[in-house]
């Protein structure tokens, strides 16, 4: 395998390995689901969804009687459900909202679902592909924003029970990715992820990627793209290879969460993150690790729930003595924040992630990761995270 440069020595990783190896076992003893997740639609079944729910709007016409959609609640915690190994899901049977074609507050919504349908429709019938972007211009004024778009696209995913990716629409991909990694794309573009001070966008298409080869020992994702590129100019990619370094430059897109999925799927090498230590970035790898309340319908292939939280830990603020001045005190909606993710299902599963948790709703401070910097300026890149990955620093 011709991946370069070479990182530190062999040993380096004997805790990473031993890591691996115990994931490794719990996946062989059926502690986790199985790698592919849930199946995607074929054409022929998104078709006939669409199709079997525009009947339904015929036949309620041909009654005299007003057509309503009925979409699974995506926005209220009864109707989730959290496993283990899987992560945030809806309950089977969930409570729905009905978006009526006889209501002044829906009326407008109901006809941009028929409306995208139909596209959906074309979409796959032709086998072609557009990106949310593209059908948000298709009527910009009627749609109004882009979040309208978004919003609908998910309701139709979730309504007629299929991937959102078997519908044809493509979302442009924000997200940054180096390291140890080659690939393959769907039209034959073949990618060979950068080591150095670089890196290429997440594939919009990340469904389509094939032929994924690595030597990586882990996965690293990264909450900011200022830490990511902090990160690069360091050459940490390169000092701790083989690895691979992923960014969703903040809450990530669909499209780097499946690929940090597709990775974990193929390889099963440690991923870790590395976030701020306030309620914003933890929230953030909670969505990798988890999911997420509106996407929780299509968890199986979205959650990764071996991933560990490496950093920014609020313990290490303490011990490593980062100074006071360069904590930033939590805000009256930071402490909301925290408090909801205390609520969560899977925190009782995570007595570590609480103690954490805790520790700053004791001290009202929050740290980003530059706090760091404060020590020595590559404080991150060639002391924390080396020494965190060598002596199994992650929770």
């Amino acid at each position: 395998m011709a991946f370069a440069p070479m990182g530190p020595e062999a040993s380096f990783f004997e805790v990473l390995d031993r890591h691996r190896a115990s994931l490794l076992a719990a996946l062989r003893g059926g502690g986790a689901p199985p790698a592919q997740g849930t199946r995607l639609a074929s054409s022929s079944e998104v078709l006939a969804a669409i199709e079997n729910t525009l009947q339904d709007v015929i036949t309620s016409l041909a009654r005299d009687e007003a057509p309503v959609f009925t979409i699974d609640n995506r926005s209220r915690w009864e109707n989730i459900k959290f496993e283990e190994s899987v992560g945030l899901q809806m309950v089977p049977d969930c409570t729905t909202r009905k978006i009526k074609s006889d209501s002044p507050k829906s009326v407008q919504k109901f006809a941009l679902i028929l409306k995208i349908l139909s596209m959906i429709y074309k979409l796959v019938q032709s086998n072609t592909y557009a990106t949310k972007r593209d059908i948000y211009y298709t009527d910009s004024q009627l749609f109004g924003n882009q979040a309208v778009v978004d919003n609908i696209i998910d309701d139709i995913s979730c309504m007629l029970k299929v991937p959102r990716r078997s519908l044809h629409i493509l979302s442009t991909s924000k997200g940054l990715i180096a390291g140890n990694l080659r690939y393959v794309e769907e039209d034959g573009t073949k990618v060979n992820c950068p080591c150095g001070g670089t890196a290429i966008a997440v594939s919009s298409n990340i469904q389509g990627i094939r032929n994924l080869v690595t030597d990586a020992k882990f996965l690293l994702v990264v909450e900011k793209d200022a830490t990511f590129q902090r990160l690069l100019d360091d050459s940490f990619c390169s000092r701790m290879s083989p690895c691979i370094m992923v960014t969703g430059k903040g809450v990530p897109d669909l499209n780097t969460r499946l690929l940090v999925k597709k990775l974990w799927d193929s390889f099963h090498i440690p991923v870790f993150t590395l976030v701020d230590a306030d309620p914003h970035g933890i929230e953030i790898m909670c969505i990798y690790k988890y999911g997420s309340m509106s996407m929780s319908f299509e968890a199986h292939n979205l959650t990764v729930p071996a991933l560990r939280w490496l950093g920014l830990l609020p313990s290490d603020i303490k011990r490593l003595n980062v100074p006071r001045e360069s904590l930033i005190p939590l805000t009256r909606r930071d402490q909301m924040k925290l408090d909801s993710i205390l609520k969560r299902p899977y925190v009782a599963y995570q007595p570590l992630w609480r103690r954490e948790l805790e520790m700053m709703v004791d001290s009202k401070m929050k740290a980003e990761i530059q706090a760091l910097t404060s020590l020595s300026s590559d404080y991150l890149s060639r002391v924390y995270l080396p020494n965190k990955l060598k002596f199994g620093g992650w929770i």
